[in-house]
């Protein structure tokens, strides 16, 4: 199980997603189908998730359940906010400010439990409905091929573990050095 090009996604992203400024129509249509399948069968059997698929480089049959979470979850992006680790940008402020996280840290605790794609699919859009559809797309594309790898999960959930805290130095806020 092998997906090789996590980035295809953002190729395949672009090219659904209108941008009038760009020319670019996109194809809303197949948004909006990926965005009312209630479940990931139905996810799967969309063109764009079959596309997407082939994007990806994935390489094996057991690898559709999570490019169809990720075809389901990310149709509902609306913009790519590149730079911020999403993780980051849904935590608190600070550790000792948990009240201030977008996602609060009840409900990370949660996302970071499912570990089924059929768990995780509600979990996801529901992170982006918190964060207005605005999101990190590579990052969030690449946590959604590997959120329920057998092998690479937990090393995905200790990243954006140390992201939603600020506790991770390649993301953390720079701190005052008058402090």
């Amino acid at each position: 199980m092998t997906i090789r090009n996590p980035t295809g996604a953002l190729a395949w992203w672009a090219a659904l997603t209108p941008d009038p400024e760009a020319g670019r129509k996109g194809d809303r249509a197949a948004l909006a189908r990926l965005r009312r399948c209630a479940t990931l069968i139905e996810a799967m059997g969309e063109p764009a998730t079959l596309d997407l698929y082939r994007r990806c480089g994935a390489d094996d049959p057991r690898d559709l359940p999570a490019v169809a979470l990720a075809a389901a979850v990310l149709a509902h992006l609306r913009a790519d906010r590149r730079g911020m680790p999403v993780a980051r940008q849904l935590g608190p402020e600070a550790p000792d400010r948990p009240e201030t996280a977008i996602l609060k840290p009840l409900r990370f605790r949660r996302l970071l439990d499912t570990t089924t794609p059929e768990d995780c699919l509600p979990a996801f859009r529901r992170l982006l409905a918190l964060a207005d559809g605005q999101a990190n797309l590579r990052d969030l594309a690449e946590a959604l091929f590997e959120w329920t790898h057998p092998h690479r999960a937990d090393r995905v959930r200790q990243r954006w573990l140390l992201a939603y805290w600020n506790a991770d130095p390649a993301t953390a806020a720079p701190k005052d050095s008058a402090a």
